[in-house]
């Protein structure tokens, strides 16, 4: 196995490179790759983007156009794990825009439908706290709430 880790491969209807520049324009250390088209006689049109290759928080993916059968589903998401405030609502407006849709509990889908959960650094440790009163109030916070609001969280948490 090549000891470089994984590539993620995300399935697009004809978006794979513009998917690539949105993703790249959103998250610090990205970088767009090698772009492959479709040759004469493929499944989709000669010269079309067939694969685009980007980096985006220094994730490896592969942008493929594979056409309309499959689509994107909340069952994968990634995760973006954010110091502060400033960085959710950050990554929550970009990843929203133009399209995109808020969901519960952190989630929201982008433009392209791919599902993203925007949560605090410390929300794991709050919810794992060995505490369980903190760990339920955090819960119940975060359970109403769309973005997350580190505020709110910390206040639960507290007991305030």
């Amino acid at each position: 196995m090549a000891s470089d880790g994984f590539t993620t491969c995300l399935w697009f209807d004809g978006q794979a490179e513009e998917a690539a520049h949105f993703y790249v324009s959103v998250f610090k250390n990205s970088s767009i790759g090698k772009i492959a088209r479709y040759p004469e006689g493929a499944p989709q049109p000669a010269g079309g983007v067939m694969t685009v290759e980007f980096t985006a928080n220094g994730h490896k993916f592969l942008g493929l156009n594979g056409g309309p059968q499959f689509k994107f589903t909340e069952a994968v998401s990634f995760v973006i794990t954010c110091e502060n405030q400033e960085e959710i609502d950050y990554y929550w407006a970009r990843l929203t825009e133009n399209g995109g849709e808020p969901g519960p509990c952190g989630w929201l889908k982008d433009r392209y439908g791919v599902s993203w959960q925007v949560i605090p650094d410390r929300l794991d440790d709050m919810i794992t706290d060995p505490d369980p009163a903190k760990a339920a109030r955090v819960t119940e916070a975060f359970m109403a709430m769309s973005k997350f609001d580190i505020a709110t969280l910390e206040k639960a948490y507290a007991g305030e």
